[in-house]
């Protein structure tokens, strides 16, 4: 029988009181288990800390010594039992290290999926399929608008402009995937990298889902038109407004995120609305939970079909 409180989401993040941890808390707990490593799903300051080897060694890289007092490394489909719940990782397809967190307790599953994609990424685990009773699903993109366009039709977009280009993007997962795909559909371009984004790029070799392809960004290079693509997270990128001799563009599946219509560039490490489709219809959940987004899209959908319960 599903236990309608399974899950509570309180001032700290999603509380699961049968095991007495939290699903990516927003703020430090006794015990939490994180999904993967951006900075609105993994916190420091945790007493304990469950997650993937990936996801522990990003946020070691982000947070040190506040990472987490007692950091207990999962690998997919190590079963491992957290009070009275059997917590279980699977392949979210995010970024590196990136886990769907299947939960077991009297008898009835609950899926988590954290933030997931289905679109292909060299750079991290593909996401696998689970059936659950419960699916408490992201719903960033949960909108029948909203279609993410083809990765290759995007990247190529960069083919058509000669000079050197500012490509903004978010330093985990955005610039990682992107050095790929640059290298593999862009290959006159020539990468350079912030040093930010630099240590992260370190880990992603280390697991073995990137290989090089860029070099640590030097002033003098962007002074020539050489094909350069300087990849910058965020903060850099604004702070590049009145730059002359290169072409501003901005990675995400934000539409506001864009600079102009010519140099749009939609690659989202999201899933969209089909995307959602397909994973509930892979589930096959007879009740699901959404967070992270509207869930009014879902629940009008499935309306007389099956249960949408909008916990955010």
């Amino acid at each position: 029988m599903i236990q309608e409180y399974f899950l509570e989401l309180t001032v700290s993040g999603l509380y699961c009181a049968a095991g007495d941890f939290y699903l990516d808390p927003q703020k430090p707990v006794q015990t939490a288990v994180v999904s993967h490593a951006h900075a609105d799903h993994a916190v420091g300051g945790h007493q304990q800390v469950f997650a993937t080897g990936a996801t522990l060694a990003l946020m070691d890289l982000r947070y040190g010594k506040n990472a987490g007092k007692i950091k207990n490394t999962l690998t997919y489909h190590e079963k491992t039992s957290i009070k009275e719940v059997s917590v279980t990782l699977i392949p979210a397809g995010h970024i590196l290290g990136s886990a769907q967190v299947l939960m077991e307790y009297k008898g009835v599953k609950y899926l988590y999926t954290g933030d997931f994609k289905l679109q292909p990424d060299a750079t991290c685990e593909l996401l696998e399929w689970e059936e659950a009773d419960v699916l408490i699903t992201e719903t960033t993109f949960a909108n029948p608008n909203i279609k993410h366009p083809d990765q290759v039709s995007e990247i190529e977009k960069l083919n058509q402009n000669p000079q050197n280009i500012l490509l903004g993007a978010y330093a985990l997962g955005k610039s990682q995937r992107l050095i790929k795909l640059i290298n593999q559909f862009c290959p006159q371009k020539k990468i350079l990298v912030h040093r930010n984004i630099e240590p992260i790029n370190r880990i992603y070799e280390k697991f073995g889902f990137l290989f090089g392809g860029y070099k640590l960004y030097d002033r003098k290079f962007m002074k020539n038109q050489q094909n350069f693509i300087y990849l910058v997270p965020p903060f850099t990128f604004n702070s590049y407004i009145r730059a002359t001799g290169l072409r501003r563009i901005f990675a995400s599946g934000w539409k506001n995120l864009q600079t102009n219509v010519q140099d749009s560039l939609y690659i989202s490490d999201h899933a969209d609305w089909e995307d959602i489709l397909l994973l509930i219809d892979k589930v096959k959940p007879s009740q699901i939970w959404t967070l992270h987004g509207n869930g009014m899209h879902l629940q009008q959908y499935f309306k007389g079909k099956l249960r949408v319960k909008i916990l955010n």
